[in-house]
């Protein structure tokens, strides 16, 4: 059975990247409203319920309407958007998650893809916290860089509008209300909201989470080879995962820590450096925002859930 995939809004930053990703497969079907129909509800609603599987890629509001326009029980979604990463009925699409993570996503009717910033703190602190070497309400703070592709369409015409004169470091929610907190709080498996701090660099895309860790205060203090052979061992115990940790190294920098490193790729390498005189750790997450921070991810989601098709 060759699987029909709709993608609804594919002519924006994540969908133009899926479907690029897509183009060359014989084991799917992709499926596009008619240009001249495209802004006609009635024929994404017709696409939507012929579809065995729809990916969305649109703002929050108008993911919502086209989960609301799907009146059949045979149509299996993948939301790119925020407005279901945390809601019920809906599995996080992080394979990596859990040992179980991969099958519910392969056996689930609906799947929230993970946003790029969340994932690499929640890949680096979940197996911390279910080791009980970090508890829940550690003061978590994340902050980092990712390519201006992640701020979609806008932002990518900014940037390259102004070229060298666009901002090289570009910190923004300084509100400190960033919207992937409920998310990155959830599957995390922390009780208190982290403070989140991400930036903007002038490159396209490629992106560096980082997780620093004052441990000091705990009346346990984990020692760095503990921290590292947590994560280690949670991402070797899982079948088809595309994390990798590195190996631990006494270094001062690296080439290879850098945020366009693993560009054109669905990996995602984490990093564990310590001072263990100083009960201070430094977590890294280096990967693609457009890879495994979005498009990617999706397609490894989507690769799941046909699974269960073919």
């Amino acid at each position: 059975m060759t699987a029909k995939i709709f993608i609804d809004g594919e002519h924006g930053t994540t969908g133009l990247q899926i479907r690029t990703r897509l183009a060359e497969r014989k084991d799917i079907e992709l499926i596009s409203v008619p240009v001249e129909r495209r802004k006609d509800k009635a024929a994404r609603a017709e696409y939507l319920n012929s579809a065995d599987i729809a990916i969305l890629c649109l703002p929050d509001d108008a993911a919502r309407e086209s989960v609301s326009l799907i009146e059949n029980e045979t149509t299996r979604v993948i939301d790119a958007s925020t407005a279901h990463r945390v809601a019920d009925g809906w599995a996080y699409g992080f394979p990596e998650l859990d040992r179980g993570q991969a099958k519910a996503i392969a056996e689930a009717r609906r799947v929230a893809n993970p946003g790029c910033w969340p994932q690499g703190p929640i890949a680096l602190l979940r197996p911390l916290v279910s080791a009980g070497l970090l508890p829940a309400d550690f003061p978590v703070t994340v902050n980092g860089i990712s390519g201006y592709s992640g701020g979609g369409r806008q932002m990518i015409e900014d940037y390259e509008a102004k070229g060298e004169d666009a901002p090289e470091f570009l910190p923004y929610a300084l509100g400190l209300n960033h919207k992937h907190l409920p998310e990155l709080r959830a599957y995390a498996k922390l009780s208190r909201d982290p403070l989140m701090q991400p930036a903007v660099g002038n490159f396209a895309q490629g992106m560096v989470a980082a997780v620093p860790l004052q441990l000091g205060h705990l009346d346990r203090v984990p020692k760095g080879e503990e921290l590292h052979a947590a994560i280690a061992d949670h991402y070797a115990s899982l079948e088809e995962s595309v994390v990798e940790v590195a190996p631990p190294a006494a270094i001062e920098r690296s080439a290879d820590i850098e945020p366009e490193h693993l560009n054109g790729t669905n990996t995602m390498r984490l990093h564990v450096f310590t001072n263990d005189a100083r009960a201070q750790t430094l977590l890294l997450a280096i990967y693609d925002n457009l890879g495994k921070g979005a498009s990617g991810a999706a397609v490894q989601n989507l690769d799941l859930m046909l699974r269960d098709i073919v």
